[in-house]
């Protein structure tokens, strides 16, 4: 996996969050896209075929949960692994989240390193995946 080719697409109706997290995924070595709603990301997502989507869940409109069922039924977008990004902390959330689709769930406030480590490991594990699906 190499990051420099590896494209994050940033889903959050708060820019000041969208930045935060694209400096934190550029320090780490990724390209980033972003999205400012759930309608908007389903576009982006099937056009530019991220590696990764990190979705906010709070967003007016279409929520996170509703957006990441709508990828994981697109044939197109239903391989992208999904990160949850969320203020929700609860079980329930988290589970929703799994539910709808997400490999993962990170609370806000994001921690840097926390981040780095969930983004790394669901990459590779999706590189897993297209691997073994090649050799099947």
């Amino acid at each position: 996996m190499n990051k420099n080719h590896t494209r994050i697409l940033i889903v959050d109706d708060d820019a000041r969050n969208v930045k935060l997290l694209e400096a934190m995924l550029l320090a780490d070595g990724y390209a980033t896209l972003s999205a400012a709603s759930g309608e908007e990301s389903l576009r982006v997502a099937a056009a530019e075929l991220p590696g990764l989507i990190l979705m906010d869940v709070m967003m007016p409109g279409m929520n996170g949960f509703e957006t990441t069922e709508k990828l994981k039924s697109n044939p197109t977008t239903l391989d992208i692994p999904v990160i949850m990004v969320t203020s929700l902390d609860d079980r329930e959330s988290r589970l929703y989240a799994m539910q709808a689709g997400a490999d993962e769930f990170v609370s806000k406030p994001v921690d840097r390193a926390e981040l780095s480590l969930r983004v790394r490991n669901v990459l590779m594990l999706n590189e897993c995946r297209r691997l073994m699906a090649r050799q099947a």
